[in-house]
């Protein structure tokens, strides 16, 4: 009876100390999320409020809001024409560095070959390079092929810096798939190509899509290389229409906040879109991996 009381009485706090460390890394976890949150939570809030009170109050809620700041932020730097070229350039880099990336990874990952090793080095490499390095070199070589002001002289170096990162990411998950798949389809008379698109293209979501919420990021928010390579107010991007609200004498913080508010929205919608093949990729390869 007393070892039987003894087992039951370490069951019962060994619960009680699980259930303390659960709730414990609970409230870690939401303190996170609220500190992560807290600034997409400040930023809304200062766009609805005027410039004299987003400096005389700025961690408080507008006392009037200003709805008409997105109004006039979206007439003022040109935000439609802007959003247009951003979509533009962001959808067909995405798409040629997902395609691009894929068919890279599925023969780095399913075949052998002659100096493979020194491709995927190469790859590795290319996730080393500074970008902003290459502003000049790139800028001479646009210049030379007449790529400047277009559309491409930003869709190209995007696709270029992507895809090393995309690679890695969907060779690693590709590796994890069994061959006994492919096989068994080359059996059935299925070619390298039919493996591709109708095996490897579905079992690689998670991963594509892991890849498609990093790579749309940093397209959508890129600033450097769309403030050297275009020039033309009919081709600027977002980042470009935001920087109109900020001169070399002030700031019109108001209209600045509203712009950000606008332009943050489809990241926002983008990522609730894919979150739930980002998480199955991360787990996934955690327990893959």
């Amino acid at each position: 009876m007393k070892a039987t009381s003894y087992s039951s009485s370490a069951s019962s706090s060994g619960k009680g100390v699980r259930k303390w460390r659960v709730g414990g890394v609970n409230l870690l976890m939401l303190i996170y999320a609220l500190v992560t949150l807290y600034p997409l939570f400040w930023l809304f809030m200062s766009a609805f409020k005027t410039n004299d009170e987003f400096f005389s109050r700025p961690f408080q809620l507008p006392a009037d809001w200003q709805w008409d700041n997105f109004a006039r932020a979206w007439e003022v730097s040109d935000m439609g024409l802007a959003m247009v070229n951003s979509v533009i350039v962001t959808v067909v880099a995405l798409v040629v560095t997902l395609i691009v990336g894929a068919l890279a990874a599925y023969v780095l990952s399913r075949f052998k070959f002659k100096l493979k090793l020194v491709v995927m080095g190469l790859f590795l490499l290319g996730m080393l390079i500074p970008i902003h390095s290459t502003l000049v070199p790139l800028f001479i070589l646009m210049n030379k092929v007449h790529l400047l002001n277009t559309y491409w002289a930003l869709i190209l170096p995007y696709v270029a810096f992507e895809l090393p990162i995309a690679i890695f990411i969907v060779q690693a998950y590709m590796n994890t798939f069994p061959k006994d798949i492919e096989e068994a389809a080359m059996i059935d008379g299925t070619g390298y190509w039919g493996i591709f698109r109708k095996i490897m293209l579905p079992l690689s979501l998670p991963a594509l899509s892991t890849v498609a919420i990093l790579a749309f990021l940093r397209y959508w928010n890129e600033f450097s290389f769309a403030l050297v390579f275009i020039s033309k107010p009919a081709l600027k991007t977002l980042p470009l229409s935001l920087s109109m609200f900020s001169t070399g004498y002030m700031t019109d913080y108001k209209l600045t906040m509203a712009a950000l508010a606008i332009s943050v929205v489809p990241t926002i919608i983008v990522y609730l879109i894919f979150q739930k093949h980002i998480m199955q990729g991360m787990v996934a390869g955690a327990v893959k991996g």
